[in-house]
């Protein structure tokens, strides 16, 4: 199970590799809405939006005392703009804390079906699918992006 499940995360079986999404987009593409867009966002507020919910997934699952940003103002960055660092700063961080879930996912020496204690009944299965099954949605909309301002192969 755990295979499947880091091979979900990953991406590349049903759908694009999670991070072949955000390799080599073009810094003059990354804050420009397509046109046709249904929600008008940018690849920097796709990305970054994945990067806080992810993130925050992580955090709940695996620490009682972390605090969630209100929803929904809080999952979205404030500009519809980045700079190269910010981006950079972004993807590296979404991909640590991919990596850091695929860690604990390997290392977990019980059932992930268990209640997470403070999960409020949730599992770290259920937890650990929503990470894939939001980055997958987003990743979807921003391969949209990507082909419509002609930066996708």
């Amino acid at each position: 199970m755990k295979a499947e499940l880091i091979e979900l995360l990953k991406g590349g079986s049903a759908h694009v590799s999670i991070l072949k999404v955000f390799e080599n987009v073009k810094p003059e593409i990354r804050n420009r809405v397509a046109e046709g867009t249904k929600d008008g966002k940018t690849l920097w507020q796709l990305l970054e939006h994945m990067r806080i919910a992810q993130e925050d997934i992580i955090r709940y699952t695996l620490d009682e005392g972390w605090e969630s940003a209100v929803f929904p103002d809080g999952y979205w960055p404030q500009s519809k703009e980045c700079t190269d660092a910010q981006w950079n700063t972004s993807l590296n961080s979404f991909r640590g804390d991919l990596e850091y879930l695929i860690k604990f996912i390997n290392s977990a020496d019980f059932d992930l079906t268990t209640l997470i204690p403070h999960g409020e009944g949730r599992s770290y299965l259920r937890e650990i699918l929503l990470v894939a099954d939001h980055n997958a949605y987003h990743a979807a909309q921003a391969v949209d992006i990507r082909k419509r301002l002609g930066d996708w192969n």
